[in-house]
C-alpha cells in the first residue's frame, strides 16, 4: 500500500499524447523508450534547455526541448537526473549545425531510464512546440472549468434532497463510490461503497483527522485509489467524505470533490432548512465565498452587489481582519476573508460612511454593479479594485454623476467590449503575453510604467514592450486621452455581468 497526503491542487495539465499526436508538429516518438502509460503522463509546460544539469531548476512534469548544444559526455546521468525531476519527457531537435542525426547513446540512455524521447524535426521549431503545448494547456483550462461549473450546478441542486441524494450525486459526478462518515458511523453511502471500510482506508481516516488545514490524502487500496477529504466547516474533524474508484481524480475533480465536501458539511448543518441552505449554495456558487461563512445565511434579494477590498496602507488591523467585524460593518454573513483581501456579497452598496470606515481600518474597498445572485463574477469588481487602489479611495460603480454605465445597453457593451478587445485576447491565447492584464493595471495607474511593472511583477520595459503590442494589435493612439477612455470602458464591460 502506498499512501499520499496532498493538498488540494487544480493544475491544468495535458497528457503526453496529445502533444505527440499534433500533427503539426510532426514528433517522432522513439518507441524503445516508452513504457506502460507513458503517453498518459501530464505535460504541465514546455520548456527549452541548453544546460548540462537543468534538473535543479524544474518542477516537474515538463516537456523539456534541447538541441544538444551543451549535451553532457555523461548521458546517462543528464538523462536519469531528468527522470528523477519528473521530467515527462525529453524533445530532441534536429539541426544540420548541431545533430543532424539522433545520438546513439542518448537513445539508449532514454532506453533504459524509460524516458520518453520525442525527436523534433527541423522543419519544426521549438517555438512551435511551445505554443502547441500553450494552446492545448489553455484549452483544457477551459474544458476543466465548464466541468468543474457543470459538477457544481449538479450538487447544488441536489443538496437541496439531503444528504442522501447529494452523496448520491456526488458517486455519480465522480464516477465513483462515495462514503460520507461521522465519528464512527457511515452517515451517507452511494455506488456499493465498501462496508466495513477497508482497514487501509480507515488507517487512512485516522492519519486526516490528526492533522490540520485543509487538506485530503490518496491511498491505494483493492486495485483502485480511495481519497479521504474533510467536510467544511469542519475540516479534519470528525466528518470525512471517502471516494474511491479505479484510477485516481485529476484536478478538476478534486475541485468538484472540495465543492461536494463544502455541501456535505452545509447539509449537515443546515439541516431541513431550505432557506439557510439555499443561500448557502449561492456563496459557494461564487467560488470564492467560504462555505462556512456563507451557511445559515439569506441573500436579502436576487440582484446583489460584490464588494471587495485590499489592504491599504499597513494593512487591516486585528479587529478588521475578522469576518464577524466585516460582517457587521456590510450587514451581509457572506464574507470570506484571506489574506490581504475580502470578497462578500451585499444586497445593496454599503453607504460612504462605511467605506470610509473600512478605510480608516486598513481595507480599501470596491463596490460592483447590481447583479443577479446567479451571474456573479470577479471581474468588474477587481477593476473597480484597481482603480481603487490608484486613487487611495474607495469606488462604487454607478455612484458618480459621471458613471453612464446604466446608459448603455448590456449586449451592445458586452459586443462593444468583444469586439474591442478580440486582437488582444487572441494575442494572449496564442502566446501567453498577458496583454489584456497588463493593459487594465497601466489604465488603473494612469500610464505609469514603474507602478504597473511593480504590480505585474516585471520590468518597466516589458511593459513598455506590451503597451507597444497593444498600440500595434489595435491599431490605436495611447497617448489620446479618448482612446484610453474608451479602452478603459472597454476592459470594465468585458469583465462586467449586467442585468438584463
Amino acid at each position: 500500500m502506498t499512501q499520499i497526503t496532498d493538498s488540494l491542487s487544480t493544475e491544468v495539465n495535458v497528457p503526453l499524447r496529445d502533444v505527440v499526436g499534433n500533427r503539426e508538429l510532426a514528433l517522432d516518438v522513439v518507441p524503445e523508450t516508452l513504457r506502460p502509460g507513458a503517453l498518459d503522463a501530464p505535460v504541465r509546460w514546455a520548456h527549452v534547455s541548453e544546460l548540462q544539469d537543468p534538473a535543479p531548476y524544474l518542477l516537474g512534469g515538463e516537456l523539456i526541448l534541447t538541441a544538444g548544444v551543451n549535451l553532457p559526455e555523461q548521458i546517462d546521468r543528464y538523462v536519469r537526473g531528468l527522470r528523477d525531476a519528473g521530467v515527462t519527457a525529453l524533445g530532441f531537435g534536429l539541426t544540420p549545425t548541431v545533430h543532424e542525426t539522433l545520438p546513439e547513446p542518448l537513445r539508449r540512455a532514454c532506453a533504459r531510464r524509460g524516458l520518453p524521447l520525442l525527436v523534433v524535426p527541423s522543419r519544426t521549431p521549438f517555438l512551435a512546440v511551445n505554443r502547441a503545448v500553450s494552446v492545448a494547456l489553455t484549452e483544457a483550462g477551459q474544458r476543466e472549468q465548464r466541468r468543474i461549473t457543470a459538477a457544481r450546478e449538479t450538487l447544488t441542486r441536489a443538496a437541496g434532497g439531503g444528504l442522501g441524494e447529494l452523496t448520491s450525486a456526488l458517486a455519480a459526478v465522480l464516477r465513483s463510490w462515495v462514503a460520507l462518515v461521522g465519528a464512527g458511523d457511515v452517515l451517507a453511502s452511494a455506488h456499493d461503497a465498501p462496508t466495513p471500510l477497508p482497514a487501509a482506508v480507515r488507517e487512512l481516516m485516522a492519519t486526516v483527522r490528526a492533522g490540520s488545514g485543509i487538506r485530503s490524502a490518496t491511498t491505494e487500496a483493492d486495485g483502485g485509489f480511495v481519497v479521504v477529504q474533510p467536510v467544511y466547516p469542519q475540516a479534519t474533524a470528525s466528518h470525512l467524505v471517502v471516494v474511491g474508484r479505479p484510477r485516481r481524480l485529476d484536478g478538476a475533480e478534486r475541485a468538484i470533490l472540495a465543492v461536494g465536501a463544502a455541501l456535505l458539511g452545509l447539509v449537515g448543518r443546515a439541516g431541513s432548512d431550505a432557506a439557510e441552505l439555499g443561500a448557502a449554495a449561492t456563496g459557494l456558487l461564487l467560488g470564492r465565498v467560504s462555505p462556512g461563512d456563507a451557511a445559515g445565511s439569506v441573500l436579502g434579494s436576487e440582484v446583489v452587489r460584490l464588494v471587495a477590498g485590499a489592504a491599504h496602507r499597513r494593512g487591516p488591523d486585528e479587529v478588521a481582519r475578522r469576518p464577524d467585524w466585516l460582517r457587521a460593518r456590510l450587514d451581509t454573513p457572506l464574507v470570506s476573508v484571506l489574506p490581504g483581501r475580502f470578497v462578500a456579497i451585499a444586497g445593496s452598496a454599503p453607504p460612504r460612511a462605511v467605506l470610509e470606515d473600512l478605510r480608516a481600518h486598513g481595507w480599501l474597498a470596491a463596490v460592483g454593479s447590481p447583479t443577479p445572485a446567479g451571474r456573479l463574477s470577479e471581474g468588474e469588481v477587481d477593476l473597480l479594485l484597481a482603480r481603487a487602489q490608484s486613487l487611495g479611495r474607495p469606488v462604487v460603480a454607478g455612484d458618480s454623476p459621471l458613471d453612464f454605465d446604466a446608459l448603455v445597453a448590456p449586449d451592445a457593451s458586452r459586443g462593444f467590449a468583444a469586439k474591442a478587445l478580440e486582437p488582444l485576447v487572441a494575442l494572449d491565447h496564442a502566446g501567453d503575453r498577458s496583454l489584456v492584464l497588463t493593459l487594465r493595471t497601466w489604465l488603473a495607474h494612469h500610464g505609469a510604467w514603474e507602478p504597473t511593472a511593480a504590480e505585474l511583477g516585471v520590468h518597466r520595459n516589458s511593459v513598455r514592450h506590451r503597451i507597444a503590442q497593444v498600440e500595434k494589435a489595435l491599431a490605436v493612439d495611447l497617448a489620446d486621452p479618448e482612446v484610453r477612455m474608451r479602452l478603459w470602458f472597454a476592459l470594465r464591460w468585458a469583465d462586467s455581468r449586467h442585468n438584463g
